[in-house]
């Protein structure tokens, strides 16, 4: 073979070693071919530090490195610097650019751009947040659905051992109901290989208004997922199908009204420079069992979606519109009127979107609220509601000082409308993540504090306190008195607390007794035949024992 072969073998040998590095950054990383990608950049400056290191190893004279090590110590050959110039130098603009495009997109140089790219509207509270029907209340945090859905998964006796139960938990609405959708997942690389030709056979759905947990049985089993390898691996998936789309870094799973599941793939716009103010600009939906996608701007995306902007990024587009309100300078020193969200966020299901709650607080204080926001999703509509009073944080210290011999802690609070007023609705849980108890915490006023057993009993309570506080003229029941013999008697359990039901002189009535309630707990001393005397008040049609004689 003479020298002019060899030369060309040797060509075709490293652009195929070249190409191969290529290939594997690309399909492991997923940087989408697009100059607003940083992962994009970082695939360039990879591979052009690459072809500057093979053109090096080239470049080396024949039985002397770039390196050698003698007695005198190191001896480095400057000369083969000098081969790689032009690679060096068109490497270290490339990260200039980079650097400089970074720089230029910050807020430092935008901070009006920044500030406007979310519109936010003042809204008024009583005539945007209707009083909710206590069924529809959602009780569950995440954390308390990955415990019920843990549980479900451990008395699936023919998958527990292999497939778990993902930690996706998308809050949505579900046929008018809250719920909390996740989909299993392969328990390890042993039970992919497995089970991935069948695929996986059913997701979680856990109503949030009473904890139900169903583990939904699929007639086709989902093949795209988070815990596939290969084709198959969902972000590999949509990469292939859409090169340049930079995909969110939150996909959420979610089912439609049929129960069909799928995954809701946010396609990030950025708005300011090559890097900055960042929102959606498209939707690509695909379906989790066949993999097939649609392609939507995020105008068009079909109503019974309920996640396009997670939570985090609609925070930061409202921290961005508060903070900066009067530029850059005045949100780092003087900070006037300057306003921020609190620590946390919750949902809440209105016109059957999902909407982000959260607080709004002075820069300046983190003692109290000057209102808050909901921000939907969907649409990333946002509106801000002028209501003074507690922090979150606040509210969540006095509820649990009412429990504080328990030992119980509150989750992040639920914004409610009770009788026309700003309520927090949080639940009680104990140590093992199991909630005992659930409470309302007004907003202005948030030493006031109801708790009770069930949400029903709390609600009552608190509409009762504040009709004793003289906040609310909201009836808590008509109460009345009757005496005659107990004719029957019953034990129950109602949401995990017992009651008795009583029937006097016949009546076609059932008196409900909560033993919950420690003034009531001496029914049981009781008897058929004894004769009693009850106060009850009627609630929805409920009789229920205020007291007795």
């Amino acid at each position: 073979m003479n020298k002019k072969a060899k030369k060309i073998i040797g060509y075709i040998v490293a652009a195929i070693i070249v190409f191969m590095v290529a290939f594997a950054y690309y399909y492991i990383t997923l940087p989408a071919i697009n100059i607003h990608s940083k992962g994009f950049w970082g695939f360039i400056i990879f591979m052009m530090i690459v072809l500057n290191i093979c053109w090096l190893i080239k470049k080396m004279k024949k039985g002397k490195g770039f390196l050698e090590f003698t007695t005198k110590g190191i001896d480095l050959d400057i000369s083969l610097i000098k081969e790689i110039k032009i690679g060096l130098i068109a490497t270290g603009v490339v990260i200039l650019v980079f650097i400089v495009g970074s720089l230029a997109s910050t807020t430092f140089f935008n901070a009006k751009k920044y500030q406007q790219l979310l519109t936010v509207e003042t809204r008024n509270f009583v005539e945007d947040i209707k009083e909710v029907d206590y069924t529809q209340i959602p009780i569950l945090d995440k954390a308390s659905a990955t415990l019920l859905g843990d549980k479900k998964m451990g008395s699936m006796v023919g998958m527990v051992s292999q497939f778990e139960v993902a930690d996706n938990y998308t809050q949505i609405n579900f046929n008018g109901k809250p719920v909390r959708v996740t989909p299993l997942e392969y328990a390890s690389i042993i039970k992919w290989f497995s089970n991935h030709s069948e695929g996986i056979p059913a997701y979680m759905l856990i109503d949030m208004t009473n904890q139900e947990t169903e583990c939904v049985q699929l007639e086709e089993p989902i093949k795209y997922s988070e815990s596939e390898f290969f084709g198959r691996y969902i972000y590999r998936h949509l990469r292939f199908q859409y090169p340049t789309y930079i995909f969110d870094d939150q996909i959420f799973f979610e089912v439609d009204d049929e129960g069909t599941p799928f995954w809701i793939c946010p396609v990030v716009k950025y708005n300011i420079g090559l890097f900055g103010g960042k929102t959606i600009g498209r939707v690509v939906i695909c379906n989790a069992q066949t993999g097939d996608c649609v392609d939507y701007a995020v105008e068009d995306v079909p109503t019974w979606v309920d996640k396009v902007y997670s939570a985090e990024l609609l925070l930061e587009l409202y921290d961005y519109h508060g903070t900066l309100v009067n530029g850059f300078w005045n949100s780092v020193l003087s900070q006037k009127d300057c306003l921020q969200s609190t620590n946390g966020y919750n949902y809440i299901a209105m016109e059957d979107d999902v909407w982000v709650y959260t607080g709004v607080t002075s820069v300046a204080s983190d003692q109290s609220n000057v209102g808050f926001v909901l921000m939907n999703q969907r649409t990333m509509e946002t509106r801000f509601y002028i209501v003074e009073g507690s922090i979150e944080d606040a509210a969540m210290s006095s509820a649990e000082g009412q429990v504080q011999n328990l030992g119980y802690q509150a989750t992040f609070p639920l914004l409610l409308n009770i009788s026309d007023e700003p309520t927090y609705f949080m639940a009680l849980k104990d140590g093992a993540g199991l909630v005992k108890k659930y409470a309302m915490v007004n907003i202005q006023k948030y030493q006031w504090v109801a708790i009770g057993d069930t949400v029903k009993e709390c609600e009552k309570n608190y509409i009762t306190l504040l009709s004793t506080n003289g906040i609310s003229d909201a009836a808590t029941g008509e109460e009345a008195v009757i005496t005659g013999n107990i004719t029957a008697m019953a034990s129950v359990v109602i949401d995990g607390n017992s009651h008795y039901y009583l029937i006097i002189d016949d009546e076609d009535v059932l008196y409900d007794v909560n033993l919950s309630n420690d003034a009531l707990a001496m029914i049981i001393k009781y008897a058929v035949g004894d004769k009693i005397t009850l106060k009850y008040s009627d609630v929805d049609g409920i009789k229920e024992v205020v007291s007795f004689e």
